[in-house]
């Protein structure tokens, strides 16, 4: 028998009647002959509601008693989703990231996967039971209890439908699938019927709130079929693969935008082998995420170095920056908290010429000034005012066709 995971996001668990569903949902994969897993998320919002809790107590909490507070949220969900199951005549049985040794790294509130036991989980599949398995969450190798950051269930249910092997993991959330972009911003996104695990990568990397990073990751590392699904209407969703032919005929398949970013930029480093590698070394030892980096040469001895990162790890960036500028004479610091990232992304871009050329012309047309450029073979990127960001967007979508299938989008010249 096939293996199906399926994963439940906080509010498509959010109330009894929304478990209850979910509960038909995995009851119906049951009658079509599948071995279920459910992985969920906490309830609602449940984990804010906790940290919260967390910061009127403690305003600057420790992260190894945030992750054992967190972490509580998702066994509430699977525990109730479990006994919502017996109550419908099917067995099942729950438990924690730790009881199926979801073993991480022992960086607290941002862990790793490093391995997974799953033998539990096969023993209690081959008994006859749905097996539910909390989110977001698993444990050191010393049994200390990690999370694996926002969004985190996605990835804890794509690395289990990898060593399971499964079939299929299905992702069921509050949308219907992966449009090509943000339909609260752009009311005329469409909904993609498949999309490529690079392009989801990029999309999920830059703000795309559908699918967690480092899911896609593992989906493309493992060979996961990953289904995005509606958890309220009995539809098909997007299915996440890897590339087909016909993929290279569509230039542009989604845009993004992100809005709580930040960027630094020193001024005047020294332009010498080393001095980047230092000033990166200090911003990963505390733990900084650098989206998109620029180095221009100033003269042969001067360079400007700059990077965007999320908001909430400018304090982080900049105590990084502080403890290293000296030593690469840097000359200035000059910080801007006012930014948003435009991004395109599509496999087409590879093979067709034109994508900057409109992207840029839309911008100037709407009179959106861009700080910065960054690029990828699949991917650019504008820095603009966030002020403009939603406006960009739009945009974008627009001259990109982006409310429009993709049969039907006019074609950039190859």
């Amino acid at each position: 028998m096939a293996i199906v995971v399926q994963k439940y996001g906080g509010t498509s668990v959010a109330n009894a009647e929304k478990i209850r569903r979910a509960a038909r949902r995995v009851i119906n994969a049951l009658e079509k002959g599948y071995k279920v897993v459910v992985v969920a998320s906490a309830r609602g919002k449940q984990t804010d509601e906790l940290v919260a809790d967390a910061m009127e107590l403690n305003p600057n909490p420790p992260a190894r008693e945030m992750d054992q507070l967190l972490h509580t949220g998702e066994i509430q969900t699977v525990s109730l989703f479990a006994m919502t199951l017996q109550a419908m005549g099917r067995d099942a049985i729950s438990f924690t990231g730790g009881q199926v040794q979801i073993i991480t790294d022992n960086v607290h509130s941002k862990a790793r996967i490093k391995s997974i036991g799953a033998e539990r989980i096969r023993r209690e599949l081959n008994r006859g039971k749905v097996v539910l398995v909390a989110g977001f969450q698993g444990i050191d190798e010393e049994g200390n209890v990690t999370t694996l950051g926002r969004g985190g269930s996605d990835t804890s249910a794509v690395a289990l439908a990898a060593v399971l092997k499964a079939k299929q993991c299905e992702i069921y959330t509050d949308v219907d699938g992966v449009h090509t972009t943000d339909p609260r911003i752009f009311k005329d996104a469409v909904k993609m019927k498949q999309i490529s695990y690079d392009e989801m990568l990029e999309l999920a990397s830059l703000g795309a709130g559908v699918m967690h990073s480092r899911a896609i990751e593992f989906g493309k590392k493992y060979d996961v079929a990953i289904h995005v699904r509606s958890s309220s209407k009995k539809i098909e969703g997007t299915l996440i693969t890897h590339e087909v032919a016909q993929m290279e005929d569509l230039v542009v398949s989604g845009a993004t935008l992100q809005e709580n970013m930040a960027k630094i930029t020193l001024v005047g480093v020294d332009n010498k082998p080393g001095n980047a590698a230092k000033i990166f070394s200090h911003l990963a030892q505390e733990k900084v995420v650098v989206n998109d980096i620029v180095q221009t040469e100033v003269s042969t001895e001067k360079a400007n170095i700059s990077f965007t990162i999320g908001a909430g790890d400018l304090r982080a960036a900049k105590r990084a920056v502080d403890k290293i500028k000296d030593k690469v004479h840097c000359e200035s610091v000059f910080t801007r908290e006012d930014i948003a990232e435009i991004s395109v992304v599509g496999i087409g871009m590879r093979t067709h010429y034109g994508v900057a050329d409109r992207l840029f012309s839309s911008l100037a047309k709407a009179k959106v000034n861009i700080d910065s450029i960054t690029t990828s073979e699949i991917r650019i990127s504008c820095i603009v005012d966030k002020a403009q960001g939603k406006k960009a967007l739009i945009t974008v979508c627009r001259a990109f066709d982006l409310d429009k299938p993709a049969t039907k989008r006019k074609k950039t010249a190859k």
